[in-house]
C-alpha cells in the first residue's frame, strides 16, 4: 500500500503495529504523551521512506524508526534530568561499546552488523534477553516475566553477555 502511495496504509500501519510502537516507545521515554507523539511521527516517517525504501521486514523497519525517534526525544529529555528504562540501558551499553568520540571512524553499520553477528552466536534465551533490554528496553522484571526467569537470573544473563559482547568486539578489532 505504501509502494501505491494509498493513504490507507497508514491506518492499516497503526492497526497492525500501534501497540508495538507504543511499547517500544514507552520503554524508552516513561511518558505516555511523549510515546504517543513518536508513534505518530513513526507513520509520517514511514510514510516518506516509502518508497524509495523496500523494507524486506516491515516490523522490523516500523520498530527501527520508533526506536530511533523514540532516542532522539530521550536525549532532549536528558538534558530536563529526565530517567527512564531506556536510559539506564543505554548507560550500561556504554561501558562495552566503541566511544565514537575517540574513533569517529567506527561505523554504526559495522557495529551493527558485528553484534548481530555475535548475538547469533549465542543461545536463544540469551539472545532474546538481550534484545528485549537493548533494542526493545523493556524492563528485567518485564523480561523476567516475559520467560519465567527470576530477575537476577535475568540480570546474570545480561551481565554475562555484555562481557562477552566486550570480548568480540575488542577481537573484531573495535577500540572499546
Amino acid at each position: 500500500m505504501y509502494q501505491n502511495r494509498d493513504e490507507h496504509a497508514i491506518e492499516e500501519t497503526a492497526a497492525k503495529f500501534g501497540r508495538l510502537c507504543l511499547k517500544v516507545a514507552n520503554n524508552l521515554l516513561a511518558n505516555p504523551e511523549d510515546a504517543n507523539e513518536c508513534v505518530n511521527d513513526t507513520y509520517l516517517a514511514v510514510w516518506n521512506a516509502i518508497p524509495p525504501a523496500e523494507p524486506e521486514n516491515l516490523t522490523a523497519f516500523v520498530c527501527r524508526i520508533t526506536r530511533n525517534l523514540a532516542l532522539k526525544r530521550l536525549e532532549t529529555a536528558n538534558a530536563a534530568k529526565r530517567t527512564a528504562e531506556g536510559e539506564i540501558s543505554l548507560h550500561e551499553l556504554e561501558e562495552i561499546l566503541p566511544d565514537t568520540s575517540v574513533d569517529p571512524h567506527t561505523g554504526d553499520d559495522e557495529l551493527g552488523r558485528q553484534i548481530n553477528a555475535f548475538l547469533l552466536t549465542e543461545k536463544p534465551s540469551a539472545r532474546n534477553v538481550f534484545i528485549r533490554k537493548y533494542w526493545f528496553f523493556d524492563s528485567v522484571s518485564e523480561i523476567a516475566r516475559r520467560y519465567g526467569y527470576s530477575e537476577n537470573k535475568v540480570k546474570s544473563i545480561l551481565f554475562r553477555t555484555r562481557n562477552k559482547l566486550k570480548i568480540y568486539l575488542k577481537k573484531e578489532g573495535f577500540d572499546i
